[in-house]
Order: C-alpha cells, then sequence, then structure tokens
C-alpha cells in the first residue's frame, strides 16, 4: 500500500533522507557572516503594511546595500527576514516552498495562524545554529481571508510566536522603529496612512541605529514596502516609496 504524501514538504524530506543536514565541527567558534537588520509592520483598517530596510552589516562594516528582507509568502501573506542573511533567505525559500506543496495536496490554503506556527517551527528547528551565533528571527503578517482582517506575528529565537494587535518589528533597530510606531501609530488608519507612517518609523530607526540602511536617494536605495489586503500581496511602487522616504528625510529628525 502507498503511503499518502505528507502535507508538510519538510516531513517529506525527511521521510525519503534527503533533508538538509547541519555538520558543526566541534569546538568551533561563532562564524561572521552578514546580518539583516529592521523589519517592521503594522496594522491598518485593510490590512497590514510591511517595510525592511536594504542593508546587510558584517561586523561594523556594510556587507550588502540592497538586500532585499521583505518577500511573498503566498498570495495572501509576506515574511520579512532580520538575522544572518544566508540562512534566513534559504528559510523564506522553504517556507513558501512548504506553503505551496500544502495547497496542491489539501487544495486549500493553510490558514493564516496555521502558516505562523508552522514558521515558528521552521525557526525552533534552526536552535543548534543559534548557539553559533547564526540567528533567525522573522517577522510574517497576512490577510486573514475568514475574519476579513490583517494579522502579524513576531517571533523568538527559539521559535516561540506572538500575534500582535497593532505593530511589530525585528532587527536591531527594531526598538528605535517601534519607539516611533507607539507614538505614531492609530487603530483606524487607512492605507495611505499606515505607508507613510511605516517608512516613517525605518527611517527614525535608522536615524539612531547604524546597522539599519535609511532611504539614499542619490543612489535610489529604498526600503523594500508591501500591503497584504484582500487584494493579496501588492508591492508598493518605487516612485510612491520615494515620495514618502523623501518627506520622512525632511522631518525626522
Amino acid at each position: 500500500m502507498i503511503e499518502r504524501p505528507t502535507s508538510s514538504f519538510t516531513d517529506l524530506l525527511q521521510s525519503l533522507g534527503l533533508e538538509p543536514k547541519w555538520s558543526i565541527p566541534d569546538g568551533s567558534g561563532a562564524l561572521e557572516a552578514p546580518i539583516a537588520t529592521t523589519v517592521l509592520a503594522l496594522r491598518f483598517a485593510d490590512g497590514v503594511v510591511m517595510v525592511g530596510d536594504r542593508q546587510a552589516t558584517e561586523g561594523h562594516l556594510v556587507a550588502h546595500r540592497t538586500i532585499r528582507k521583505v518577500f511573498e509568502a503566498d498570495r495572501f501573506s509576506a515574511v520579512a527576514i532580520s538575522g544572518t542573511a544566508g540562512i534566513a533567505v534559504d528559510l523564506v525559500r522553504l517556507f513558501q516552498t512548504e506553503l505551496e506543496h500544502y495547497e496542491k495536496l489539501e487544495g486549500t490554503r493553510l490558514s493564516l495562524d496555521g502558516k505562523a506556527t508552522y514558521l515558528g517551527r521552521m525557526v525552533r528547528q534552526q536552535l543548534p545554529l543559534v548557539f553559533q551565533g547564526l540567528v533567525v528571527v522573522p517577522l510574517f503578517a497576512g490577510y486573514d481571508e475568514s475574519d476579513k482582517i490583517g494579522r502579524l506575528y513576531t517571533f523568538d529565537v527559539v521559535g516561540g510566536r506572538y500575534e500582535e494587535r497593532e505593530y511589530g518589528a525585528t532587527g536591531s533597530g527594531s526598538r528605535d522603529a517601534k519607539a516611533y510606531l507607539r507614538s505614531a501609530y492609530a487603530p483606524e488608519l487607512d492605507e495611505a496612512g499606515a505607508l507613510e507612517v511605516g517608512v516613517r518609523a525605518l527611517v527614525a530607526a535608522a536615524q539612531v541605529d547604524t546597522a539599519t540602511g535609511g532611504p539614499d536617494l542619490a543612489r535610489g536605495i529604498l526600503p523594500n514596502v508591501v500591503t497584504v489586503t484582500e487584494r493579496g500581496f501588492e508591492e508598493i511602487d518605487e516612485d510612491v516609496v520615494g515620495d514618502l522616504a523623501s518627506a520622512a528625510l525632511e522631518t525626522i529628525r
């Protein structure tokens, strides 16, 4: 009798003995690797906004200036990364594959809460790497098709997941971003207002945290900004983000 394929892509790989295996030599120290810094998200009346800076650091140096940190998880959700950049990007790709695999086998999308729970499980599986200094902490947000609202979730390094009612942030500049959001956020924000507040919060963080890359208008380096609503995942046009960033740079001190 042929067993029905599991709806988890990772479990399927494990059953076939094909799952990735990490081998860390005994006595090895922490590794230096590019670190992705600040990402944030906030709810508004019709969904969620997610914003990420573009800089990755390596110690006190800038490793990359245009790294992407905000990704489409599936049609109605987005995931952003902070922490060890290479591992975080691979984690996002595997998460995207998991959601696609589940949908193909089950004929329906996993619930938003289920996606967040599974992402927490994936973070927990990276725990052995945390002790080597290779930390990955994502941020997850999406549109709940059943309740018709946006939701967002933060995580810790051991895979704990927490639903945030208003806004969330992770990465080196998260404290400063949340400090700005604490004073500027309002539950009744519309999409335009949420976009403005999100970009301003990132600029505020970049003014204080040197690892967070603020908008660089001269070089055309702008934050990744997306929304997830009943329309699905949408990338905000660079012209719109540029105008928001320019206005924020003129007023945020």
